[in-house]
């Protein structure tokens, strides 16, 4: 069979995406930056997908699949386990003469996902004749060749992407059939020895606790981007950007890890549980933390249950979004003759909280630039608190919503407006705030 290589442009199209689980919190943010309008059908969502549907970037029909539900769909996804399920699916489309995507039965699907690199405005897709080893080599060549510049088209370090729904060329991949396939690196970065390109078994496992970075997913570090390549697990939270999710390879295990504030959590001591055993039984684990781990992503806590197991562990530092987010909205948290210094707090407890760790009076008497993370939901507290202890009302503040993301949106006012202000724009987690003189330092900027 002669497959027909084609690009879709899918900007406020709709696109049928039909469950709700780790398949699809890996297909829907590509789908979410192609721009198509996004319709989930499933009973129940990960907690990342939901975080979608909260922010108004897609739609969710909470319920079962029924027929009808292709109408008007220009592409069907389907993303469940079942296979009957999955028939009736691909049936109602095949009656709509909608093209149809299933991962787990190449044979009844109309249409194939390639194994992808994305290298700034160029995207490379591989179809490997049915071969998911052969399409990821050669996506893989490709890649590192406009990396290194051997092939025209250099620009920003691409965004690696086999296919995000578990499979490549439309094959299901099972574990182990791309032990053959070049990676970029061998042995994890303290010398532990990973997997030879044979199979060979692996005397003992690691993990990575990587930084994804504020949110555009091309600011996560090289080294970061290596280690995902590398990953045989990979346990990711709600703030990592979603496209690197769909750069994983198509056997990685994704463990969602996600944690929304105020809503469904995994357990800390569950995911330390994860990260160990899925390293003692030789698995490569990252740990794919938004931000930095060590800045409020409790990847101090992670580190010690490591080693406690006697399991390396490294830390790839990443862009965090108290520093970035601000950037992205113009606003530098230092500034030579206005801020030498800036302090970063955490802000999810209110300030006459107990179990709160942050001197506020001592805050309100610096002279310099503040940013305050996870600290929305009380903003009217901090602000009062700050007020109160002493910091002028007509302190410049600024509230930065997505920062770096497509999504991004900036509200700037004072310290006595700013809590009401982001209210009444309908701001919502996650959010970096800033008070101090250099959110007007640069407002003359276009």
């Amino acid at each position: 069979m002669t497959l027909y290589p084609l690009a879709l442009r899918l900007d406020g199209r709709r696109v049928l995406v039909v469950g709700g689980g780790a398949v699809a919190t890996r297909r829907v943010p590509a789908l979410l930056e192609a721009e198509a309008r996004v319709v989930v059908v499933a009973p129940e969502l990960t907690p990342a997908l939901q975080a979608h549907v909260d922010a108004g970037r897609l739609e969710w029909v909470a319920r079962r699949f029924e027929p009808a539900d292709v109408d008007g769909a220009w592409l069907v996804q389907v993303a469940v386990d079942d296979p009957d399920a999955a028939e009736a699916v691909s049936d109602a489309a095949l009656a709509r003469q909608v093209f149809c995507v299933r991962a787990d039965d190449r044979a009844a699907a109309t249409a194939w996902t390639p194994a992808v690199t994305r290298y700034g405005a160029v995207t490379v897709a591989v179809l490997g004749g049915g071969d998911p080893r052969r399409a990821v080599a050669v996506r893989d060549a490709i890649r590192e060749r406009l990396i290194d510049g051997t092939l025209p088209g250099s620009g920003p370090t691409p965004e690696i992407g086999p296919d995000p729904d578990g499979a490549v060329d439309g094959v299901p991949v099972p574990d182990g059939a791309m032990d053959g396939v070049p990676e970029p690196g061998g042995t994890f970065p303290d010398g532990v020895a990973s997997a030879s390109a044979n199979g060979a078994a692996r005397p003992v496992g690691w993990v990575a606790l990587v930084g994804a970075g504020p949110g555009d997913p091309e600011l996560i570090t090289i080294r970061g981007r290596r280690l995902l390549a590398e990953a045989d697990v990979v346990v990711a939270d709600r703030l990592v950007p979603g496209l690197l999710l769909d750069e994983l390879r198509p056997e990685v295990e994704l463990v969602d890890a996600t944690k929304i504030p105020h809503g469904p959590a995994a357990a800390q001591e569950e995911i330390n549980r994860v990260l160990v055993d899925r390293a003692l039984a030789g698995a490569r684990v990252v740990r794919l933390k938004g931000g930095d781990p060590y800045v409020f992503g409790r990847g101090g806590e992670e580190a010690l249950a490591c080693a406690a197991a006697g399991i390396p562990v490294t830390v790839v530092p990443g862009v965090t979004s108290s520093i970035a987010a601000p950037a992205a909205a113009g606003v530098p948290v230092t500034h030579r003759g206005v801020a030498h210094e800036f302090t970063v707090v955490s802000g999810h407890l209110p300030p006459d909280h107990e179990d709160s760790l942050v001197d506020w009076s001592a805050l309100a008497r610096l002279r310099g630039t503040l940013v305050v993370l996870m600290g929305l939901n009380n903003l009217p507290a901090i602000t009062a608190a700050l007020r109160t202890y002493g910091r002028s009302p007509q302190t410049p503040a600024a509230v930065v919503q997505e920062g770096t993301t497509g999504g991004q949106r900036v509200v700037r006012s004072t310290l006595e407006a700013v809590a009401a202000d982001a209210l009444a724009a309908g701001f919502r987690p996650p959010a970096v705030v800033v008070f101090g003189d250099v959110v007007t330092t640069l407002a003359g900027l276009p």
